[in-house]
């Protein structure tokens, strides 16, 4: 599967990349206005600038949505986020994602000094695929989403990101993806020992300004040069 990608990129030749992975039914221009809004001055005045990376999830039909095709990750049969999980799905996706990690990698920017950040769906993604990366990254941004497969993640997990930091947030009136589901994966990532900076806000399932700022200075902290 190779994704079609919509990119991103300050003035200043990049020395990190944001790989941005959408929600159900979304596309890669959904996080454009987030990826304009970040302000990484303080990166530029250090001479690296960013790349994000945009990718379009498959159409595909989804069940929950009575077999109408969209754009999505994987098919989602029920509410009941964490049963009967489409893993061939997500395993297609993830190998799309790593793909998407190489080709970062082959342009010169090191995996140390790249992000995934996902939305719900795209949340997901970037847990799932950024916990088994066989190379260390920079960190996971997770918002309003999941672990997907949380019972094989500590085995199928990589020692080489196995201290990852990761941001997570969740509004807390979140009718898609249950506040429950968050939880579960923060319990999980903390008993398994990563570096996790949670937070959450008083909205529904969407993101919000003060979101966005403590994501900027996350991912200003995380890829600030050593």
């Amino acid at each position: 599967m190779t994704l079609e990608t919509l990119e991103l990129q300050t003035p200043v030749e990049p020395s990190a990349s944001l790989i941005v992975l959408h929600g159900l039914g979304a596309d890669g221009s959904d996080f454009v206005p987030v990826c304009e809004a970040l302000d990484l001055s303080p990166l530029l005045a250090q001479g690296g600038g960013l790349r994000c990376v945009l990718p379009n999830a498959p159409v595909m039909p989804v069940t929950i949505n009575g077999g109408y095709r969209m754009p999505a990750w994987y098919d989602i049969r029920g509410t009941a986020l964490d049963r009967q999980e489409d893993e061939a799905g997500l395993r297609a996706s993830q190998q799309a994602i790593e793909a998407l990690i190489a080709r970062e990698v082959e342009r010169g920017i090191p995996a140390s000094r790249i992000v995934l950040m996902g939305f719900s769906q795209g949340c997901a993604m970037a847990l799932m695929t950024g916990l088994r990366h066989p190379q260390r990254l920079a960190g996971i941004i997770g918002l309003s989403g999941y672990l997907p497969l949380l019972p094989s993640t500590q085995a199928e997990r990589h020692a080489a990101n196995a201290d990852l930091p990761i941001f997570l947030a969740h509004g807390l009136q979140d009718p898609v993806v249950p506040l429950a589901r968050a939880h579960a994966a923060r319990a999980e990532l903390q008993r398994l020992g990563y570096a996790l900076e949670w937070h959450d806000y008083p909205m529904e399932h969407s993101l919000c300004n003060e979101e966005v700022a403590d994501l900027n200075a996350w991912l200003l902290r995380v890829l600030a040069p050593a």
